[in-house]
């Protein structure tokens, strides 16, 4: 299993000094990428008071995000081997075209390091602000994918959707990866997912999944990968992994990745152990609030053998 890290991306930790400092050391402690996620606005109800997401509270990291693509780009100028990972942009807040060419733009900009996460997203606030309706979601990104990847592949785009259409014309640059950057599907396990993941994706792209949640996931993806014609073997299976820091032992019960540095350590290798492809420590949704010195403390001591 890989391991990747967060970048610096939400609350007051968020600042272009610390995403250089965490890109460059997770670089240099030989990590196998960076990551981001999106969020657009933190809604209110009509009195001012936080909304709830479905069964609890919006994190209070929402309130203050910054954009992913602008900050993969940043910290792209100040690092050279590092892969660069979105988890995950929601295509409907976009136009496929337009998508297009940002992706191209910074897979080239990285010299060919993208890694990309696409979604649905959950936040009808948000489809509000984007203009968007959030009732066919799925069929918008089904037929957003397939566009996307047309002007990805095809020398001579043209493409006549139901909700998309580019005109017959050349679309330049193409990505530096080929025949793309790898695509990864966000979403937590449902069937319209994993469909989308294994037929119109490179592989899966999940939230904070459970660790009990992620063999059974994982068998689902492979088993929806064999009957779509797809070699299992080939796809990404990429989780997030958020964790909180303890000076004191959690003990066995605890919630995975939160506990002390050897506990972490013991959860990173019990989610390898459950067949991911890749799991990225987020440092962004600490409940305390973000802390570079405990992100940094915990990059250090997990960072992959022989670079410690």
């Amino acid at each position: 299993m890989k391991l990747g890290f967060s970048l610096p991306l939400a609350g007051a930790w968020a600042t272009p000094d610390n995403q250089v400092l965490v890109a460059q050391r997770a670089e240099a402690l030989g990590y196998h990428s960076l990551w981001v996620f999106q969020r657009l606005l933190y809604a209110l109800d009509p009195k001012g008071d936080y909304p709830p997401l479905p069964g609890q509270p919006w994190p209070r990291a929402f309130e203050r995000v910054m954009d992913p693509t602008v900050t993969l780009a940043y910290v792209a100028g100040v690092t050279t081997r590092i892969r660069l990972g979105l988890s995950v942009l929601i295509m409907p807040y976009y136009s496929p075209i337009l998508l297009a060419k940002q992706l191209a733009t910074l897979d080239v900009v990285s010299r060919g390091r993208l890694d990309v996460g696409l979604g649905t997203g959950w936040s009808e606030d948000e489809y509000d602000a984007s203009g968007v309706p959030f009732a066919g979601r799925g069929k918008r990104a089904d037929e957003f994918l397939r566009c996307l990847l047309a002007i990805w592949t095809e020398d001579i785009v043209e493409f006549s959707g139901e909700l998309y259409q580019v005109p017959r014309s050349k679309v330049e640059p193409k990505p530096v990866q080929k025949p793309h950057p790898p695509i990864t599907i966000g979403g937590y396990g449902g069937p319209g997912v994993v469909r989308r993941a294994v037929t119109l994706g490179d592989g899966f792209s999940g939230g904070n999944t459970p660790l009990a949640q992620v063999a059974p996931l994982v068998r689902q993806i492979r088993a929806a990968a064999d009957a779509a014609g797809r070699d299992p073997a080939g796809l990404h299976i990429v989780c997030r992994g958020s964790f909180v820091l303890h000076d004191s032992p959690q003990g066995k019960d605890r919630r995975p990745l939160w506990g002390t540095l050897d506990e972490i350590r013991e959860d990173v290798q019990r989610y390898a152990a459950e067949g991911l492809t890749e799991l990225f420590l987020e440092a962004n949704f600490d409940p305390r609030g973000p802390s570079l010195e405990r992100a940094l403390r915990v990059m250090e001591a997990l960072a992959p053998a022989g670079t410690r």
